[in-house]
């Protein structure tokens, strides 16, 4: 065995894997390179995905030529000198390592000035080797610009994801920054189109409704607390507005983002039994404490933290977010303040021994029946009805006033025939064959087969040996699988048109998932728009789902977390897959059940499929209750 020290060519190589994972870490670095420079105003330039083009523009402090050669070696710092250093970190980068990394593994410009200088200077690195300086006009500031990034490692950029996902994380990775600074202008193009122009906002919520929308700035509520151990503020999303999937979750110290699965059970624990299983509260929590009590050199993305005491800032987020929803009355409270409140007093349970209540008497006329009704033309041709106490029914052959007000007293007027063929023309299609018109109110739609709907989540039917009792959910998903997938496979869709078409504000970083996916969710049955550059409107959903505006916003949520799972390659897989979460998702959101000839026409669709009692999943539908079973019941 040969022991032998790597060329630094490939030791930054692989130095550049942990700093360096895809387009989305490049923008990371150098906005946050941008920020600890001092700049107000930040613009990021991308050109396809950020495979092609990185570039970060500042009007921060500068270098000069010296520095911006001396930048792209490994380990070249201004934040810290000594190992002391480290606990009292106030910046985002202080490693050195990222314009190295980057330098490894693309093609790097960098043009910057510093506000004493005349001129600026221009120096360019590939292969983390320095090709040329050159003395150029710029402006104060840096700019540096990234270029083919991963050219001299293949199979890094082969592992790449498409232009869309790629897209998504870096929005992510801007999102973060732009929201530990919003005194800070920010500007992010994609391929030539700006995507956000961000100016100075006059406070964090400000901040939150330009990123995200006024719909979150709405949606949340403000946090703050202020302990020996940390100092927290921030926003909670109201629990009525929870969603499902992750997202819109920042954790921030000392205004750096930082991810941390135990301190997001703090927050779930504070909105514990005001939201229902499955869905994740939108939030925005920073936390400042002491720096020596924070290690945030944990990981080479620095994206992790570890804190002295995490219990003390886990109690400190769960109770202050108890405490917000209480006086937001979106939890439980206590009132202790009796003062001037009447006194209302408390029924037991015994209280009616002792207070009879006495129920009012109720009049019934067993005889009556308000679908069994004689219409009868008055003298000014108008209809009139006249129940069982004008006169006796017709079907026992009494005689009924014709030609004046029907009353007693009237002349009366006898039929030539059952059929009541003696009417004027325009009133015997009222009476049917034997002259009742009793008939006229029939329901003609009642299944042949008796079936009952059982609190809208079972369908009973009797059956030969016993009783069938189906799953309605499920197999409402069996029925929409077999459709969709027809319909993928084919191109053929059926569409319900929404009467008001719905728009949702769905993000800038979401809008790539339905334009690149836009083919499949046509092909089903969707209707969808892009309205602007982070809304979408919704003109019609496939037939089975509903076109109530909260149900289709629901089912719109729920679209962005199927595209965003990853999906088989295979054409005849993904159809597969697709297929079975978008029946899971109609399934889930359709209408309900509204009476029992709705339920026979599920019934009868479902055994029309090809397998009537399994979803495609493997979950049963239906199951048989023989009636034996039923006996040991008793």
């Amino acid at each position: 065995m040969d022991i032998r020290i790597l060329p630094s060519s490939i030791a930054n190589v692989i130095a550049a894997g942990e700093v360096v994972e895809r387009p989305s870490s490049v923008v990371k670095e150098l906005m946050e390179n941008a920020v600890d420079a001092g700049a107000d105003n930040i613009s990021v330039i991308i050109l396809d995905a950020g495979r092609t083009l990185v570039q970060v523009i500042d009007n921060g402090c500068g270098m000069s030529p010296d520095e911006a050669v001396l930048c792209f070696e490994r380990h070249a710092t201004s934040k810290i000198a000594t190992a002391e250093d480290l606990m009292d970190i106030h910046t985002f980068g202080f490693r050195g390592e990222a314009l190295a990394a980057i330098a490894a593994v693309a093609e790097v410009t960098l043009r910057t000035r510093r506000e004493e200088d005349e001129v600026g200077c221009e120096v360019f690195f590939s292969d983390s080797v320095h090709r040329s300086t050159e003395m150029v006009a710029a402006p104060k500031g840096s700019n540096i610009a990234v270029r083919n990034l991963f050219y001299n490692v293949p199979a890094r950029r082969k592992f790449l994801k498409s232009d869309n996902v790629e897209l998504k994380h870096i929005i992510s990775e801007f999102t973060k920054i732009a929201l530990t600074r919003p005194e800070i202008g920010f500007t992010l193009a994609h391929n030539g189109k700006d995507l956000y122009v961000l100016k100075p906002a006059m406070s964090l919520k400000f901040r939150i409704q330009d990123l995200l929308g006024t719909g979150m700035a709405n949606a949340v509520v403000d946090i703050s607390a202020e302990t020996s151990v940390a100092r927290l503020s921030g926003f909670v999303c109201r629990p009525d507005l929870a969603r499902k999937g992750r997202g819109n979750q920042y954790f921030f110290v000392n205004g750096r983002y930082f991810y941390s699965k135990y301190l997001h059970q703090a927050v779930m624990k504070g909105y514990e039994h005001l939201i229902p299983d499955g869905v994740v509260p939108s939030y925005f929590i920073y936390l400042e404490v002491d720096p020596h009590s924070v290690d945030v050199n944990v990981s080479p993305r620095k994206t992790e933290v570890k804190f002295e005491d995490d219990s003390v800032i886990f109690q400190i987020i769960y109770a202050c977010i108890r405490e917000t929803l209480g006086k937001n009355s979106f939890g439980a409270s206590i009132d202790f303040d009796r003062e001037g409140v009447p006194d209302i007093p408390t029924v037991g349970k015994y209280y009616g021994e002792y207070r009879p209540i006495a129920e009012p008497a109720i009049s019934v006329d067993p005889a009556y029946n308000p679908f069994q009704e004689d219409v009868f033309p008055p003298a000014d041709g108008t209809l009139q009805a006249v129940g069982p106490a004008a006169g006796q029914h017709p079907a026992a052959g009494a005689d009924f006033p014709y030609g004046t007000p029907p009353s007693r007293e009237g002349e009366p007027f006898r039929r030539e025939d059952g059929a009541g063929n003696g009417l004027p023309r325009q009133y015997q299609g009222l009476v049917d064959r034997n002259g009742s018109y009793g008939r006229l109110f029939e329901d003609r739609t009642m299944p042949s087969k008796q079936v009952i709907i059982l609190q809208n989540r079972y369908i009973l039917t009797a059956v030969k040996s016993g009783l069938l009792v189906i799953n309605i959910r499920r197999a409402k998903e069996r029925i929409l699988y077999e459709r969709f997938l027809k319909a993928i496979q084919a191109n053929s869709h059926v569409t319900q048109t929404a009467l008001f078409p719905v728009s949702v504000y769905v993000g800038v970083e979401n809008m790539p998932l339905f334009e690149e996916h836009s083919g499949l969710l046509a092909s089903i049955g969707f209707d969808i728009a892009p309205f602007g550059k982070d809304t979408i409107v919704v003109n019609g959903v496939p037939e089975g789902y509903s076109v109530e505006e909260g149900k289709v916003r629901t089912v719109v949520s729920d679209i962005m977390l199927a595209l965003s799972d990853g999906h088989p390659d295979l054409p005849e897989m993904m159809a597969s897959a697709m297929a079975e979460k978008f029946a899971r998702i109609g399934a889930a959101e359709g209408d309900q059940l509204t009476n029992t000839a709705e339920a026979q026409r599920l019934i009868d669709t479902l055994f029309a499929c090809s397998n009537a009692e399994l979803t495609s999943s493997g979950h049963r539908t239906m199951t048989m209750l023989p009636v034996e079973d039923l006996d040991r019941k008793f």
